[in-house]
């Protein structure tokens, strides 16, 4: 016999916490949709955020290295896969849904422009006298407004709770998004967990692509990142001197290790103490609940700095993205001064908001290489980046 979404949700029911947000108590979506059949509702809205143009654009969004510079660098689109597995690994661990943890994560970074956080700073300076930019905003505006794929509705009417995930999405990198609608002091624990996979993913996984460029060496990481020391000694331990490629996997593999362990032990320890019952409690609660220890976090603040000194603002790194600055701001005013451009490809977006925002707009959806493209037909060979 098939199993129906009823089934599924009494699953849930059994074997999630009391304090999970179970897909069955959803707050529904904007526009009222007849509910699915085979799936949960997040479920549901796992496949629409996958199956959307802006998921597949990431493929070509810079993560820390301009994408096309390395066949194994990770991209904004790998960063979104490894930040939902580990947000799965997680919300299993501590009885939440996996489901809602795994959407909310592969729809946080839908809304980076290209190149980064870099051209996420020029397109807020670019638009500062006209409501500004910011990455987890945008997410929202694409999933609500943006993406046109259904004959009933523009977006992809996604649940309130994914929605509420990404309008409060905020790590040590980003700044928090700002939706009305969504007043609650946290959201839910599934949310929580998608923001500090986020982090536990841009540092371990930062750390394997800047050994991989050659931009960081072991020896260094040995001498001045405590996390690695510990990491690379008990792989030594256990292992002995395996290949150079296996042995930094691993390194980074048991740093991923231990920061699930310290979360999961810790997390579990403060859901306890905060006494929540429900998901809504868990929304009016003070504090954070899903957390790293506060030893485990001055070492991660440690590792942070490293990485921001000899990684994030090493030339090789950087350098292109200062180009790439230049690169936005030409074709920002470009489509200022040539609408019609942008008329041709979304003819309905033009008429919806204002110019500056509907330039931001076309942009922001851009991959590296399309607005590398565009420039290059625009500008003419005047920028190299390669």
């Amino acid at each position: 016999m098939p199993r129906y979404r009823q089934e599924l949700e009494a699953v849930e029911r059994q074997i999630l916490a009391p304090y999970a947000q179970f897909s069955g108590d959803t707050r529904g979506r904007q526009v009222k949709e007849a509910p699915p059949v085979w799936r949960t509702h997040y479920q549901r809205d796992r496949d629409r955020v996958i199956h959307s143009r802006a998921f597949r654009r990431l493929e070509y969004k810079t993560q820390v290295f301009l994408n096309g510079t390395g066949d194994h660098l990770r991209t904004r689109l790998t960063h979104t896969i490894e930040v939902a597995a580990i947000s799965r690994n997680l919300s299993s661990a501590l009885r939440l849904n996996t489901d809602l943890a795994e959407t909310i994560a592969l729809a946080h970074d839908l809304g980076h422009p290209p190149f980064g956080h870099k051209g996420e700073t020029v397109l807020n300076e670019l638009m500062r006298s006209h409501g500004g930019f910011e990455h987890n905003h945008h997410s929202l505006r694409i999933v609500e407004e943006l993406e046109q794929k259904y004959p009933d509705f523009s977006g992809l009417n996604l649940s309130w709770e994914v929605l509420e995930g990404l309008a409060k999405h905020q790590t040590a990198f980003d700044r928090p998004g700002v939706k009305k609608g969504f007043i609650a002091k946290n959201p839910s624990l599934e949310a929580q967990i998608a923001n500090l996979a986020d982090e536990i993913t841009y540092y371990s996984h930062d750390l394997d692509d800047g050994l991989d460029s050659g931009l960081l060496s072991e020896k260094e990481l040995t001498r001045h990142v405590r996390i690695w020391a510990h990491a690379a000694r008990l792989v030594k331990k256990e292992h002995g001197h395996p290949p150079d490629e296996c042995r930094r996997y691993f390194i980074i593999r048991t740093i991923i290790d231990m920061q699930l362990a310290d979360v999961i032990a810790t997390s579990e320890k403060l859901i306890a103490g905060a006494k929540v019952q429900t998901a809504d409690e868990v929304r009016r609660y003070s504090k954070v609940l899903i957390h790293y220890s506060p030893e485990r976090k001055r070492l991660n603040l440690e590792l942070r700095k490293y990485l921001y000194k000899n990684l994030y603002f090493n030339p090789v790194v950087n350098e292109p993205h200062i180009r790439a600055r230049q690169l936005l701001k030409d074709l920002f005013t470009h489509y200022l001064q040539h609408p019609e451009e942008i008329a041709k490809v979304a003819p309905k977006r033009i008429h919806r908001v204002s110019k500056p925002r509907a330039v931001c707009d076309h942009i922001a959806g851009m991959t590296d290489r399309y607005a590398i493209q565009e420039h290059k037909r625009i500008f003419g060979n005047t920028l190299k980046f390669a």
